[in-house]
């Protein structure tokens, strides 16, 4: 059963792909966010080819009695889905779900601490 609200989400949005592996990175994102914050309901979502969608995904997390859901899209860059196709999805989650707050974060990828690990695993010795 939901508890009341006051509680925070986070639906983790990618692109999909015709290859079920790809979505490992994605799912383990997920599962690391959970174990850090249990209790914290996350789910993720495709843009095309793999299942759940955003809206499914995002009815998911408002069903554990979130009101607020954080939406971070998990690329690489701004690229057409990030700056035009998900604002739209966003836009429309709003109007179906006026009772949510909804945080659309930049793509994962242009958050410094993100740039940082890239960087910093990238310097690693490859040998080891």
């Amino acid at each position: 059963m939901p508890q009341p609200g006051n509680a925070h989400g986070i639906v983790l949005f990618a692109h999909g792909s015709r290859d079920a592996g790809w979505r490992a990175p994605i799912e383990a994102v997920a599962e690391r966010i959970r174990r850090l914050a249990p209790g914290t309901p996350v789910a993720c979502a495709y843009l095309e080819f793999t299942l759940p969608d955003l809206a499914t995904a995002v009815h998911q997390v408002l069903a554990t009695g979130a009101d607020t859901v954080t939406i971070w899209p998990m690329f690489l860059g701004l690229g057409r889905h990030a700056r035009d196709d998900l604002p739209r999805l966003v836009d429309a989650l709003r109007a179906q779900h006026p009772q949510a707050r909804f945080c659309l974060q930049a793509a994962i990828a242009e958050h410094p601490e993100v740039l940082q690990a890239m960087a910093q695993a990238m310097l690693q010795d490859p040998s080891s």
